[in-house]
């Protein structure tokens, strides 16, 4: 099996997680939406828990690099802070889907341990991200960065649930307009 269907696969598996979580992924839906069968996709992913893990680190690596790539477009911390919310919001724009890793961090109890701590990294990147912009652009003393971080994270990460919930983008734009009215994200 080549690069491209491995990659196929995982873009495949990507968006069945976002719309259904760990749960929904089904190795025979997944092949016949890539067009391969069923028994090609162990070759690259022996296991649901192999496939799960690969898709969630593939999700945090690239949400990691959009991050890096926004910080590097938007020098000033503050502006780049006040985009933070985009990086849910596609999920949201792209057929109501959730964020892989919150959705799949919703299912943590039935989760196999190697997905588990590819969901856990997708939050610590996040807090990470949000704390070192947070104290560059001295929003917070450094003391209480990743706690308004995690704060930041958790709120966005909420409004994007509850947005799909009612299928509403417009929501999820009104609560970051709460979020900065209340002080919690950057205005």
């Amino acid at each position: 099996m080549s690069a491209n269907a491995k990659e196929a696969i995982l873009a495949a598996a990507r968006s069945m997680a976002q719309a259904h979580g760990y749960g929904g992924l089904n190795f025979r839906d997944l092949a016949a939406s890539v067009g391969i069968k069923s028994a090609s996709l162990y070759y690259h992913f022996p296991s649901k828990a192999d496939l799960g893990a690969a898709v969630a680190r593939r999700y945090w690596e690239d949400t990691a690099a959009q991050l890096d790539a926004m910080a590097a477009e938007t020098p000033d911390p503050l502006a780049c802070l006040r985009r933070y919310p985009e990086v849910f919001r596609k999920a949201l724009a792209s057929g109501n889907r959730m964020c892989l890793c919150s959705f799949m961090a919703a299912e943590y109890d039935d989760l196999p341990e190697p997905v588990k701590q590819e969901v856990r990294t997708f939050a610590d990147v996040n807090i990470a991200w949000l704390a070192r912009l947070l104290g560059a652009a001295g929003v917070v003393a450094e003391s209480e960065a990743e706690g308004r971080a995690r704060a930041i994270y958790a709120a966005v990460a909420g409004a994007q649930l509850i947005a799909r919930s009612r299928a509403d983008l417009a929501l999820y734009d009104r609560l970051m307009e709460d979020y900065r009215a209340a002080g919690l994200l950057p205005h």
